[in-house]
């Protein structure tokens, strides 16, 4: 038979059962290096003998705080977000802190609901990837002291905290390694860029790359696709069919690079003696593939954990952003060599 609310044991039940006050046993289950072994002794069997269980609400109620944390990231299918709110959970769970995770699908009014769900559930704060949103939702956070911290991306526009790293130096650095090989005629796979501020500074930094080898940055060929290996496949096949050939393929994540790399191999081009391929994000993927991945390593693990040690410490004042910008390196692997053919 199932019990009744009015049925359930209360906080004032187990301090009779232990014979102490209802404070000592609130400090037991908060805070319990506060009392002494013997006292804690005789309220955690109170407990389990009476199969008590906080009420959390209540507690929520008088504390002001759920110690719930939200994370929304643009979608489930891309791996790239996984190792960063692992470690975003991680760090949660070891501050006594849970978390919900939501995709938006890269949808603003999707995620601009899910923010508001969020703030309705009594989020204590919100993890939300990079910058493109209506600023009134900032307002909104900010007038109910709602701290948010942005994952993935800087910017110098940006007012918000945030624990990222600079996309655009990231894919600048990797394209310029590439065309010190001798590459003149490149091209770039890209992720979707519109609402997705990364996406769009990764071709930005390819493109100031470009220029400062002297070549036309606006005769860059780019091709805008969706998130998986078989989109990666048919941008490069696309691209093979348009002459001349690119001896040199940017893509902006492993993920559409992986697909390059098997649309060339089934093509009959050699990576990298024909085409060179480079990715971005240095996920496992990358170094699995034959050839491996030459791409960019993104401290993911360590930009999870920041950003939640950062969010929990906003809650008590969020009035004063917390900027952590980390650094990014390039991973050489067998992908990228100088072209055997001229572009």
């Amino acid at each position: 038979m199932k019990r009744s609310r009015r049925s359930l044991p209360t906080l004032e039940d187990v301090a009779d059962a232990a014979s102490v006050s209802t404070a000592t046993v609130s400090r037991c289950l908060n805070e319990p290096n506060k009392v002494s072994e013997s006292t804690r002794a005789r309220v955690m069997d109170a407990v389990e003998k009476l199969r008590y269980s906080p009420n959390f609400g209540a507690r929520a109620i008088a504390a002001n705080r759920t110690g719930i944390f939200g994370a929304i990231i643009p979608t489930m299918e891309n791996s790239i977000f996984a190792r960063g709110i692992e470690a975003f959970q991680k760090a949660l769970v070891a501050n006594n802190k849970t978390m919900i995770v939501a995709s938006s699908a890269y949808d603003v009014d999707q995620e601009a609901a899910q923010i508001r769900t969020l703030v309705a559930r009594g989020a204590d704060g919100i993890l939300l990837i990079g910058t493109d949103r209506d600023p009134g939702l900032y307002s909104f956070l900010t007038e109910r002291e709602i701290p948010v911290v942005i994952a993935w991306a800087i910017s110098d526009d940006c007012t918000q905290s945030y624990v990222g790293f600079d996309n655009v130096a990231a894919a600048k650095s990797l394209a310029k390694k590439a065309l010190k090989l001798g590459h003149k005629k490149c091209a770039v796979i890209s992720a979707r860029t519109s609402m997705n501020d990364r996406a769009r500074a990764r071709v930005q930094g390819t493109r100031q790359a470009v220029a400062e080898f002297g070549l036309d940055p606006q005769a860059l060929t780019i091709v805008e696709t969706d998130y998986s290996i078989q989109c990666g496949h048919d941008a490069f096949l696309g691209l093979s069919q348009v002459g001349p050939a690119p001896t040199l393929i940017i893509c902006g994540n492993d993920v559409l690079a992986v697909g390059a790399i098997k649309a060339a191999q089934q093509i009959g081009l050699r990576v990298p003696d024909d085409v060179s391929i480079t990715g971005f994000d240095d996920i496992e993927l990358a170094s699995v593939v034959s050839p491996a991945l030459t791409t960019v390593h993104v401290p993911h693990r360590e930009m999870g954990r920041i950003a939640a040690e950062t969010l929990v410490s906003l809650t008590n004042d969020p009035s004063h952003p917390i900027q952590i910008e980390l650094e990014t390196s390039i991973v050489e692997r067998g992908s990228l060599a100088a072209p055997k053919r001229t572009g």
